[in-house]
């Protein structure tokens, strides 16, 4: 077995062991539903392991993002919920490999509660002004990623142009084409206007579903291979410089070498970044100053297994006058937890409560920031991620606040330029920001 059917089939095998009401379901007796499924692959020599699954195809509409409060998710696409899920796992890591303050890090009963898998604590030679995170990826370990289907967005543009029948290219009308770069719907077409490509797309969605500011998985994965996998909270904690993905695993039947190429690879859309060919760019971001961050694109590779959900082996098994249809649910699983989620939230909990926020969701995942950061007594980290300014405060900080801290002042420059990048010729405003869900505080929400 090649590497991509091992890493496909590490992911296949983890959901086989999910509980049944976290499959798709069958709506009635001619109605079936198909789901996509991704997952996080970590690669120790010749051995795999899934850490982080799931499946999901849908994304909160921009309308709702004020009430989310950081309780419910914006976006549960599968590769977005796994790499979501996949950073949960990694603070629960950071959290288990903490020590307390009253044992040393020498002594080996301490050394034996503290160890990973998969993390390593950093040595004082490597931590510096910009790079401060106490933990890395093993250096031994290589990160991958399995998609049932091609990434919405521009790595699945030709599929959808092979799938219409008539593929000839729309025209973009011309208020469409002089529409402002900050204008909430210029630039971010989901399906439409498929014949133009390398540009920053939003989800797909029916023409007459409400308007989502979510960009599409193929932008968000582009974004990734500088970014890293790491979300904000967990770049505090763990380096960015080896927590990229070596390859990212296609069916067979999902993979278009020239979409893919154009989407991620550096001779596509994000050649800017191989090249450094700006100037000032590159003076800004020098090796020495980048906080780990730079382009490394990942190889896109197939596999002939294909999920069995997937929608073309969903419609295999169709019989005469049944259809098929998106799932609503999505689920998620990780070595610490698993759940089934509706609207980006808890199955069976009301939306926009914390109850049902899910341990993804940017409450939870601040709360066990914070967590990890105290239990190390990192004073620099809590001094960041304190529910208020200051001690003698009593102006509660927000989330947007919290974000801006110093220690994420590389990471904001590095995504700045990235975005710009992929923008184009829009630069920046190409990449229109799903605001309005950056205004709460960990002390304003309460269980309900």
């Amino acid at each position: 077995m090649n590497t991509a059917d091992r890493i496909a089939t590490e992911v296949l095998s983890e959901f086989k062991t999910w509980p049944k009401k976290y499959h798709p379901v069958i709506r009635s007796e001619y109605i079936k539903e198909w789901v996509p499924l991704g997952g996080i692959v970590i690669q120790d020599k010749d051995n795999f392991k899934c850490v982080a699954a799931a499946t999901g195809m849908k994304c909160l509409p921009h309308d709702k993002i004020g009430q989310t409060q950081g309780m419910t998710l914006h976006d549960w696409h599968a590769e977005i919920l796994a790499i979501r899920s996949f950073n949960n796992f990694l603070l629960k890591e950071c959290l288990s490999m903490a020590s307390t303050s009253s044992l040393s890090l020498d002594d080996e009963i301490c050394q034996e509660k503290t160890t990973s898998k998969y993390l390593r604590r950093r040595t004082q030679n490597e931590i510096t002004e910009f790079e401060f995170q106490p933990f890395a990826l093993r250096d031994d370990l290589l990160l991958h990623m399995y998609c049932s289907e091609a990434p919405c967005g521009d790595a699945s543009m030709e599929l959808i142009m092979a799938s219409q029948n008539d593929s000839t290219p729309w025209e973009i009308p011309p208020s469409q084409i002089h529409k402002k770069f900050d204008d909430k719907s210029s630039l971010l077409y989901g399906r439409s206007y498929f014949s133009n490509l390398g540009c920053i797309r939003r989800k797909p969605s029916r023409s007459d579903a409400p308007l989502s500011l979510s960009k599409s998985c193929s932008d968000k994965l582009a974004l990734k291979q500088y970014m890293s996998l790491l979300s904000s909270l967990t770049s505090l904690f763990i380096s960015p410089k080896n927590m990229y993905l070596s390859s990212l695993i296609l069916p067979a039947t999902q993979y278009h070498k020239v979409a893919c190429d154009r989407a991620f690879s550096a001779t596509g859309r994000l050649m800017a970044l191989q090249r450094g060919n700006d100037m000032d760019v590159s003076q800004r971001f020098s090796p020495t100053s980048t906080g780990g961050y730079r382009f490394q694109p990942f190889s896109v590779y197939s596999t002939s297994l294909e999920f069995i959900y997937s929608r073309r082996q969903s419609s295999l098994r169709l019989l005469p006058g049944e259809s098929l249809v998106a799932s609503n649910i999505a689920s998620f699983s990780t070595p610490y937890n698993r759940g089934v989620l509706i609207g980006g939230t808890l199955q069976g909990r009301k939306q926009f409560s914390l109850r049902g926020a899910p341990p993804m969701s940017k409450h939870q995942m601040w709360q066990l920031a914070l967590e990890v950061a105290s239990r190390m007594e990192l004073r620099p980290l809590i001094r960041a991620l304190e529910k208020r300014i200051n001690i003698t405060s009593t102006n509660n900080r927000t989330y947007e606040e919290m974000k801006c801290t110093n220690l994420l002042a590389k990471r904001h420059e590095a995504k700045s330029h990235v975005r710009c990048v992929l923008g184009g010729d829009a630069g920046e405003k190409g990449w229109v920001r799903n605001t309005g869900g950056e205004n709460w505080s960990l002390c304003d929400i309460h269980s309900e």
